[in-house]
């Protein structure tokens, strides 16, 4: 198999594991509670939940960290619009997700 042939597999690999991404950030980003209040006796609810978006917004950062090393191989290719907005798109992802970790580190303690 070629060099040609490997990075062709790279990029495809790295395109659907940032799609993965994106499907799970955007279900966690739908489902997270903020400025809801609480409604009474669905307190217990809320570890449940908590743990929920915790986890998946720590693997959205592993799928956005596996991404982003398959997509971004050592030479670059010659189209940089591409990667700009993949960088864009991952950055934002990254945020968003680390936010959502503090976010909840503030509401249970």
């Amino acid at each position: 198999m070629s060099n040609r042939g490997i990075g062709r597999g790279r990029m495809f690999l790295g395109g659907l594991l940032l799609f993965a991404a994106v499907i799970a950030w955007a279900t966690t980003l739908m489902m997270s509670p903020h400025g809801e209040t609480t409604v009474e006796g669905m307190e217990h609810v809320r570890t449940t939940v908590v743990v929920f978006l915790r986890n998946s917004a720590i693997g959205n950062l592993v799928l956005c960290a596996l991404a982003g090393w398959l997509l971004f191989p050592q030479r670059r290719p010659r189209w940089p619009a591409r990667d700009w907005a993949i960088i864009g798109l991952l950055g934002v992802m990254i945020l968003t997700s680390l936010y959502q970790l503090i976010w909840l580190r503030s509401v249970v303690h």
